[in-house]
């Protein structure tokens, strides 16, 4: 096997030390709700911004223990998508 393939695989991609995933939700989800409260409530930025650094160091941390988690949260998404039976039953049925 190539080297290029190995490293990918051994080692996920990061962003600020965190894994991928989790930290993009992360920024994803805490910037909006910052800006609407700055905007709408007029609240000090400065709790947000210790918000997002503390959950942060809780991503390295989970990161740090399993590394490949964006991995896991992708499959975990594709596993639960709902099937629908052919016949009624209880329960998914992958086949007829």
């Amino acid at each position: 096997m190539r080297e290029p393939i190995l490293k990918a695989v051994a080692n996920p991609p990061k962003i600020f030390w965190g894994p991928f995933l989790p930290t993009m939700l992360n920024l994803g989800i805490q910037f909006p709700i910052m800006f609407m409260f700055m905007g709408a409530f007029d609240v000090n930025p400065l709790w947000f911004i210790i918000s997002i650094v503390s959950v942060h160091l809780a991503i390295i941390g989970l990161g740090a223990r399993d590394p490949h988690i964006s991995a896991m949260i992708q499959a975990y998404g594709q596993y639960r998508l709902k099937s629908t039976n052919l016949y009624k039953e209880k329960g998914d049925k992958f086949a007829p």
